[in-house]
């Protein structure tokens, strides 16, 4: 628990530094502990130390931590790799999904998603770099999408998500992290009702914030190192 407090709060310090950097202070950055691999009592120790979002890559771990912490002031975010006979128990245990990058799959979320959970809240992924081992929409292909998911009702679209290549240099990840928020720019100027711009995790979440990030999803940073199997 002291570990995880000490962890946050450094984490914030280094938020605000990152802040003035940018020359943005005054803008508000979201923390979202991504708890894959760990606990329970890992995110039950994080939420009384104050965090409130949360974040899981598989949907069976997920749910299961979901009813083991329940605390319903949480809100737990979905991060990984969407399949289509997978989006049920996503569509209806979780308050975010990070992860669009097809009509498709929003669809499924949306005629899945229970009314009185209320809408969904979702990014659009975004594949900036084109990597092909990497889910995500093309940059051309962001407006089309958001065009889709503004039509479901059971959804809102809050914005876009992405992540520069894996063991990219600091030049690289800011241009990327640059063209990512410029997509949020997009949408803004084309009418969406778009607040969020996640990127950055525990290696270089500073340098996001930096280039315009309002979400940050840190796993080691907050949790320590991942047990390896």
């Amino acid at each position: 628990m002291t570990q995880i407090t000490d962890h946050l709060a450094d984490i914030r310090r280094r938020i605000d530094t990152a802040l003035q950097r940018s020359q943005d202070a005054g803008r508000s950055v979201t923390i979202v502990g991504v708890s894959k691999l760990k606990p329970a009592s890992a995110v039950a120790a994080a939420a009384t130390a104050g965090l409130t979002h949360f974040a899981e890559n598989y949907a069976h771990e997920g749910l299961e931590k979901i009813a083991a912490v329940a605390n319903p002031a949480l809100h737990w975010h979905f991060i990984g790799r969407i399949q289509a006979n997978k989006t049920q128990p996503i569509a209806r245990g979780f308050s975010w999904v990070q992860t669009i990058d097809r009509t498709r799959i929003a669809a499924r979320l949306d005629a899945q998603r229970p009314d009185e959970l209320g809408p969904l809240n979702v990014l659009i992924q975004l594949n900036v770099d084109r990597e092909p081992q990497k889910a995500g929409a093309a940059p051309d292909e962001l407006l089309p999408l958001a065009e889709s998911v503004a039509k479901l009702s059971r959804l809102k679209l809050r914005g876009v998500m992405g992540m520069p290549p894996a063991g990219s240099s600091p030049a690289q990840n800011r241009r990327s992290f640059l063209v990512i928020a410029e997509a949020a720019e997009t949408l803004r100027r084309s009418g969406f009702d778009v607040d969020t711009v996640s990127m950055g995790m525990s290696g270089d979440f500073e340098l996001a914030i930096e280039c315009g990030s309002s979400m940050v999803r840190l796993g080691t940073a907050l949790f320590g190192p991942r047990a390896r199997g």
